[in-house]
């Protein structure tokens, strides 16, 4: 007779390159879904403070043409300075930024001289400039 011997032993099945190569896939797949993911949701937070900026923007726009309107129709509005024929105003865009306007008043002519969105923070420079004197510091 023909004595078998048998082994109740489990053994995990061998996991080869081609099993290897499908993992190291799907872990690049996953991380490469995470990155667009998180620069999806960086393109859309600066979307929205553009979107912010211009709304703002236009928003000082249009009262400053309602104050050029004004002046045409000989009133003048609170915060407009008048030296001779010019006439100088700012309408606020933003904690940093306002929109300064000068006009200027020829008879019936009017000329906008300035029209321009300016920063109005304070800029700090810092003059520190470390440049290095040309030793060789001690080991120690």
């Amino acid at each position: 007779m023909n004595s078998v011997k048998r082994t109740d032993r489990f053994s995990p099945p061998v996991v080869g390159g081609s099993s290897l190569l499908v993992i190291f896939a799907v872990l690049c797949l996953v991380t490469f879904a995470v990155l667009s993911l998180s620069s999806t949701q960086a393109n859309i937070r600066l979307a929205e403070a553009s979107r912010a900026a211009v709304e703002d923007y236009y928003a000082a726009d249009l009262k400053a043409e309602e104050i050029l309107a004004e002046i045409r129709n000989g009133n003048i509005p609170e915060g407009v300075s008048v030296e001779g024929d010019w006439y100088r105003y700012t309408c606020a865009i933003s904690e940093t930024q306002e929109l300064q306007v000068e006009v200027r008043c020829s008879g019936t002519d009017w000329e906008i001289l300035r029209w321009q969105a300016v920063s109005v923070m304070e800029w700090n420079s810092d003059e520190r400039i470390e440049v290095w004197d040309g030793t060789i510091p001690d080991p120690q």
